[in-house]
């Protein structure tokens, strides 16, 4: 299939614009891209466009995974002269213009990379093994499951030494997504899980965040990285700064300092890295992987390879967040609107920072926007507000409000199930075999559960 030219495509009139990724960059410049005179065809490996940055309350049961993604056909089902495929990428022919993927191959005049960032583990397999990730929904979903899942094993262990690693839960990285989950599950233990098991104590249920440098949300100021920590500790949250985690086996955490942990819960939001695609001369990858662009967001040699978001970089350094990538889909969208022909007409990208937020709980977030700095619930609000309207669908956003204002006046949550697949046998990523190894030394009831869970 792979050597087949894709199916039920049509010939282009004009140029073919191809677009691989449905995130921020590669949604923003489909939808202000003209197709008058282009033809353009969207590829990702997903049907659907998902809303990132609130990947973790899906984790965490606080909303629906429906209610950040949305559909790619439903998106663009108005926009003449737009195809959208489910497809993986595995190599680009530059020379050729030429794109192999999952499902055949396919022509390009323009080629847009969009495809974002994936975790990165820094070379440590062990941890990429036995750690959560949440960079998808099938990533959140499989976290909430676990998480139910623990404290469903830890009611059925009569054992204070097996059941303590059960309540104890490790969040790696300091930045905003691991802010975010340690406050949902710091939340949660306060004003949830002791209605759904009352025979629990959850004094000894454990949140640590770790984070190497000195401080947890260093992009942003001093005043808002300290509110931030102190919201946190105030729910109880164990914060620990200057030290990185060196191993985890799917039992214990080792710190740099040399001292350990012990958890069956890990979630590592430590760092991200671009995706790649192979086929692109080497010369126009920087060290750190990322594609090296000009002010047009052109890759380094050549004229009609275009890369944005994450997995690009300029001469000058930016951030790697959401509205990069949404303004430079926009930029570039504009610019070849008005043609290839003449460049001096093209404009150079220039990022506006609109600021960075964060959210720790309820009334609780720290924002520092357009110069201003503020926390508490004035930052939370206006954090709720930006994110509600930046979901795509008005259904998707009224259902987000709806459980929202929900859990805000009965302190509870509705999605606290435990949806397993066939697929979704391990609490981690540990493989199947170590769970099979392990499973003869589980008490009988915990074997009686795993089973059912299978």
């Amino acid at each position: 299939m792979k050597n087949l030219i894709i199916p039920n495509l049509p010939d282009p009139i004009g140029k073919r614009i191809v677009v691989i990724g449905g995130g921020f960059a590669g949604i923003e410049f489909a939808k202000k891209i003209s197709t008058k005179y282009y033809q353009v065809v969207l590829l990702d490996k997903n049907n659907y466009h998902q809303f990132q940055p609130l990947l973790y309350q899906v984790a965490t049961a606080g909303i629906e995974p429906s209610a950040i993604s949305y559909p790619f056909r439903k998106l663009f089902q108005n926009k003449d002269n737009f195809h959208f495929r489910v497809a993986e990428v595995t190599r680009v022919n530059t020379d050729l213009q030429e794109l192999s993927t999952s499902v055949g191959q396919i022509k390009y005049d323009i080629l847009v990379l969009a495809m974002g960032a994936t975790t990165n583990f820094y070379g440590n397999s062990l941890l990429e093994k036995t750690s959560f990730k949440l960079k998808s929904t099938t990533e959140a979903l499989n976290f909430r499951n676990s998480i139910i899942r623990k404290f469903e094993e830890a009611l059925l262990t009569s054992g204070e030494n097996e059941r303590q690693p059960l309540l104890n839960f490790v969040i790696v990285g300091g930045g905003p997504t691991g802010v975010e989950v340690s406050g949902a599950l710091a939340e949660m233990k306060s004003h949830i899980l002791p209605k759904d098991y009352p025979e629990m104590d959850f004094s000894k249920m454990n949140i640590d965040l770790i984070e190497g440098s000195d401080r947890i949300l260093s992009s942003m100021s001093i005043n808002s990285s300290n509110k931030a920590k102190e919201y946190l500790e105030k729910f109880g949250v164990q914060v620990t700064t200057g030290v990185t985690v060196t191993s985890y086996d799917g039992e214990t955490i080792t710190l740099s300092d040399g001292s350990f942990k012990h958890a069956k819960t890990v979630m590592w939001a430590a760092g991200i890295k671009p995706v790649t695609i192979e086929g692109i001369t080497p010369s126009a990858f920087l060290p750190n992987k990322r594609l090296k662009i000009d002010q047009f967001n052109r890759v380094a040699g050549f004229n009609n390879l275009f890369a944005l978001g994450d997995m690009a970089a300029t001469e000058i350094a930016l951030p790697q967040v959401a509205q990069v990538a949404i303004q430079q889909g926009r930029r570039l969208a504009r610019n070849l609107n008005v043609g290839t022909s003449d460049l001096s007409k093209w404009k150079v990208f220039k990022y506006r920072d609109l600021g960075s937020m964060a959210t720790v709980g309820r009334n609780k977030a720290v924002a520092e926007i357009f110069g201003l700095k503020f926390h508490g619930f004035l930052a939370w609000f206006v954090w709720m507000f930006i994110h509600l309207i930046s979901i795509l669908g008005v259904k998707n956003r009224l259902q987000t409000f709806i459980n929202w204002a929900w859990n805000y006046f009965t302190y509870d949550q509705s999605l606290r199930l435990m949806i397993i697949t066939q697929k979704d046998t391990t609490d981690t990523s540990i493989s199947q075999e170590t769970k099979v190894d392990n499973f003869e030394s589980k008490p009988p009831i915990q074997k009686k559960l795993l089973e059912t869970a299978v």
